[in-house]
């Protein structure tokens, strides 16, 4: 079956993706020492917008040994220090997503920062229709082990759907020896994690990002309230607790997840408590190749 690379929801892509590069060069160039986790956050998700776009899930701002899921939390007054920082954005336009992330290492480890920038480039050189998924996460092991760090071996890269950042195919980031073959229309992620440490992640105890499970009847005024906006709002893709309007809204969170409702997003820790890094592209798999939506224009 032939694709249209000229239909509507890859033009969409696309746009999302030309916002996201300008978003995250912008946001990268504001983080240094003494800066505010909540107002970066904020700024590159108020940026995502008056560029026309809108946030896809809330900017991650993961610190050492985080990997994913962090973010800050309404009236958050964290600053960065000297500190290995992963910034993770999301865009959508109509739901239709582009996703990116990049290091920006104020630690003094500048390698572990290359290392998965390297290997990103390595994979996105191999994608062209047939390729199988394993064959790419054995060049991004290549690399970064060539570097002398690990893969995070249980987080991976992924296909973005519509109001879905997370669908299959998986991209490992080792060599697997059973894949699946990417088709022309794929759209996906490329996401290589390096560690300085053994190469898996567990999850903490924090959670500031959710996302809406299924939709039911809630009795609760403010948990109905909160409810009323994800649906609207945020539909199926991720948001972060600071973005609802409700003043009670870490207990409408509470109601809303018990009833199954909502479910949370855990900060994720490399579980040996060492540095970790990532960098991520967003591409459409064509016929002689792949297009990447999120490099500067």
């Amino acid at each position: 079956m032939s694709v249209d690379l000229t239909d509507e929801k890859y033009e969409k892509h696309r746009e999302a993706g030309e916002i996201l590069a300008q978003v995250r060069a912008e946001t990268a160039d504001r983080v240094e020492v003494g800066a505010s986790h909540l107002e970066i956050a904020e700024y590159a998700e108020d940026r995502i917008r008056e560029l026309g776009g809108e946030p896809a899930f809330p900017v991650n701002i993961s610190i050492d040994e985080e990997a994913a899921h962090a973010t800050p939390k309404p009236d958050d007054d964290s600053t960065f220090g000297e500190e290995m920082i992963n910034l993770d954005i999301g865009v959508h336009i109509d739901g239709w997503l582009a996703d990116t992330a990049i290091t920006v290492d104020l630690s003094g480890h500048p390698e572990l920062a290359e290392a998965p920038a390297e290997a990103l480039e390595a994979a996105i050189e191999i994608i062209e229709p047939g390729v199988e998924t394993g064959d790419i996460g054995a060049e991004i092991e290549d690399v970064i082990d060539g570097y002398g760090y690990n893969p995070v071996v249980n987080l991976s890269g992924h296909g973005l759907g519509h109001w879905d950042q997370h669908t299959e195919p998986n991209i490992p980031n080792r060599a697997v020896e059973q894949g699946v073959e990417l088709e022309v229309g794929d759209v996906v992620a490329i996401e290589p994690f390096a560690t300085d440490g053994g190469g898996k992640v567990n999850e903490g105890s924090d959670e500031e990002i959710y996302a809406l499970e299924r939709q039911a009847s809630v009795r609760n005024r403010d948990a109905r309230k909160a409810l009323e906006q994800i649906v609207e709002e945020f539909k199926t893709l991720p948001f972060a607790r600071r973005w609802l309007d409700s003043r009670r809204a870490e207990m409408a969170l509470r109601r809303l997840k018990r009833q199954n409702v909502v479910h949370g997003y855990p900060v994720l820790k490399e579980k040996d408590g060492c540095l970790v890094s990532q960098k991520e592209h967003t591409v459409i798999v064509t016929e002689d190749g792949c297009e990447v939506t999120t490099r500067p224009r």
